[in-house]
């Protein structure tokens, strides 16, 4: 019995003692508190009493701090408790509880019901195959945990037992039978940031390419981590419902600001009268004459762009390169633009590249090296204006935009902003790596133009973008590149539209009818393409094919017909989608949004890529598959009535509608108010 006694005071002391180690090593200020163990550090700040921020590294130098992702840095004091347990530490808010252990180093959160809603197992810090660390965090994956966001994905909706990397890319694998893109891969704009159905929302605040295994290899655990850098920055977010998340998650990055209202109208662009190598055929009539017919008909539109054959193309970066000089089958630019300014449209602009060229009358790529304004010279990539510094970008301004800004150019087009694929050895810039400096780019590159336009104009910003990360929504908007024209693409599209409203981007849009023409004109792809970008946040009409392009007519008088209803049906709506571009704005709803972010709790709308809500009372119902002259329809809990036969629907239950060749199903929700008004060829008519 003496034994016994002697060894349980032993073990008391012994885990006094480990307590009494441990807690000399933490240090506790405001907000802030710093654990140091043997081979890592541990800072958590706590934001906010549901936003903690946890960083992770293995030296005692933290990373540097991003302004181009996160611009929320300033929070107010929370009042916490901090307290040792065998162990670990545990920090309580109004509502979370964060456990920390010491070893292995690893955090447990829940609410304040005690309920875990976040469980790591392990920190681990790996080399990768370049030979960088690779710190990754594991976790416990509960059955529960279903997992949204990630930027703009084609792929899955919901990505538990998924794979993802995050790096900017186009996206490329094995050529498939029709195109060239690879929908797993394709990262155009990718943001570490997901939401899951347990309540709370995880961003790892980086911008190295991420690595994210969500039950892939391991049904009973996720992990996720970054290919580079010393550890982990990463902020949890407590909802527990999704819009809290989102909101959260738009307070840390930025807000998606009102965009001019003429831009919630139809925007068209043109390659002039000629594509890529049909440049000739380009001239300064041609978008005049477009505009023209596009009133005669009775379409309306807000905004015409001009694309990349409007530029001379020089013989060092031919047409990856932007010269600000007008081809010469343009002769007269400016009587041109004041032609379509006198057509009631709205805002011109014109497509840009991030690399310089030189033109016949002015050699800016000359000058922008000769004067340091050029990132990474001494690269073969050596023409990209290093947007990241507010010189050179003002040197950008005054001596490349203005050229056309002057003439009455309102915005541009910011094309080939994922072009930064710099080795290793490249040196860094402000302290960032050339791995980090791929995924910031794009922010650099839209906030350029979208900031000094907004100034130049004394009006709301706009600028057209395909490349995106983290932060970039308050650049608005984003396009999604260049799918091609065939249903394999379609609903791939809507998926990645719904990807990235979850992940805090309102603003986004694609081409109606598809890009790339890879076989002959496809009309019923067109008409349905065109019903779901009328319902998209900004609506485009655009594509490649040389000579026939998108323009609704040349697909036949059906065509022309449904073009027109829908159009018009968005010009009618404009009220109700003013007002929901407030509430993305002010409350961080999106525009355009899947089920799951209003039915969390309904398992059946996880995979649902073929409806969506539109604004908080609209259900668009897209006809995905050729030919279909009816779809199931999924109702969610609720009473819906059919927008077009006024028909009561009852929630929980799928229900078949016909889909005539100019029909897509649209529902409201009951109690429901949805403002309208007549529709018009342009905002103001």
């Amino acid at each position: 019995m003496r034994n016994m006694v002697y060894r349980l005071i032993l073990f008391l002391f012994a885990v006094g003692l480990f307590v009494n180690i441990y807690a000399a090593d933490y240090l506790c200020k405001g907000n802030e508190v710093v654990y140091k163990g043997k081979n890592e550090m541990l800072r958590i700040r706590v934001c906010s009493e549901s936003i903690i921020r946890f960083t992770k590294n293995s030296s005692e130098v933290f990373p540097k701090e991003n302004d181009l992702v996160v611009i929320k840095k300033g929070w107010s004091s929370v009042r916490y408790n901090l307290k040792e347990v065998k162990g670990g530490l545990e920090l309580q808010t109004d509502s979370l509880k964060v456990l920390l252990v010491y070893s292995p180093l690893r955090l447990v959160v829940m609410n304040k019901q005690g309920v875990v809603l976040y469980e790591e197992k392990d920190y681990t810090l790996n080399a990768n195959a370049d030979t960088c660390t690779a710190p990754r965090n594991v976790c416990t994956l509960f059955p529960e945990d279903h997992f949204f966001g990630f930027g703009e994905r084609m792929d899955f909706l919901d990505q538990r037992g998924k794979r993802l990397y995050l790096n900017c890319e186009l996206g490329k694998g094995p050529k498939p039978a029709v195109g060239g893109k690879d929908i797993l891969r394709a990262n155009y704009c990718p943001v570490p940031f997901y939401m899951s159905t347990r309540g709370y929302a995880i961003f790892l605040d980086t911008a190295y390419p991420t690595e994210w295994d969500m039950g892939w290899s391991n049904r009973y655990q996720f992990t996720y981590g970054t290919n580079g850098g010393e550890g982990l920055d990463y902020y949890f977010i407590y909802g527990p419902d999704m819009y809290s998340m989102l909101s959260a998650y738009n307070e840390l990055t930025g807000s998606n600001p009102m965009l001019p209202k003429t831009a919630y109208g139809l925007h068209v662009g043109t390659y002039s009268g000629g594509t890529w190598k049909n440049e000739q055929c380009t001239s300064d009539k041609y978008p005049v004459e477009l505009c023209r017919r596009l009133r005669k008909e009775g379409i309306p539109f807000d905004l015409l762009w001009l694309d990349s054959t409007w530029r001379y193309f020089n013989s060092i970066f031919g047409n990856g390169g932007a010269s600000f000089e007008w081809r010469n089958t343009f002769r007269n630019p400016q009587a041109m633009i004041d032609s379509i300014y006198g057509m009631n449209v709205s805002m011109m602009g014109l497509h840009i590249r991030s690399i310089l060229d030189n033109g016949t009358q002015v050699n800016l790529l000359d000058s922008a090296r000769h004067l340091g304004n050029i990132l990474h010279p001494e690269t073969n990539v050596n023409g990209i204006v290093n947007f990241f510094d507010e010189k050179a970008v003002d040197w950008w301004w005054d001596n490349a935009v203005m050229r056309v800004a002057s003439m009455g150019i309102k915005f541009v087009k910011t094309d080939c902003g994922g072009v930064l694929r710099f080795p290793a050895t490249a040196e860094s810039v402000d302290g960032f790596q050339p791995a980090e400096l791929h995924n910031l780019f794009p922010i650099a590159y839209a906030k350029a133009p979208y900031l000094k336009f907004q100034e130049y104009n004394k009006m709301r910003g706009l600028n057209h973008t395909r490349e995106g990360y983290a932060g970039v929504q308050r650049y608005p908007f984003i396009w999604a590149g260049d799918w091609g024209s065939e249903w394999q693409w379609f609903e791939p599209v809507i998926r990645g539209g719904l990807n990235i409203a979850m992940s805090g981007i309102g603003y986004w849009s694609h081409c109606m009818g598809g890009f790339e023409q890879y076989s002959p004109h496809d009309t019923d792809l067109y008409n349905r393409w065109v019903q779901f970008g009328m319902f998209s946040p900004v609506a485009i009409l655009f594509g490649m094919d040389h000579p026939r392009y998108h323009e609704p007519w040349t697909y036949g008088e059906d065509a022309l017909k449904n073009f027109i209803k829908y159009d018009s049906l968005r010009y009618s709506l404009l009220p109700y989608m003013y007002s929901n571009a407030f509430r993305l704005y002010r409350d961080h709803r999106p525009i355009m949004k899947a089920l799951v972010m209003d039915y969390p709790q309904d398992e059946n709308v996880y995979q649902i890529s073929d409806q969506y809500m539109f604004g908080p009372s609209m259900m668009v119902c897209p006809v995905t598959t050729k030919g279909a002259l009816s779809r199931p329809v999924y109702f969610p809990g609720g009473v819906w009535y059919d927008f077009w036969t006024g028909e009561k629907i009852e929630g929980r239950q799928y229900k078949s509608f016909l889909t005539p060749p100019d029909m897509m199903p649209i529902f409201i929700k009951a109690g429901a108010i949805i403002p309208m008004q007549e529709s018009m060829q342009y905002v103001g008519e």
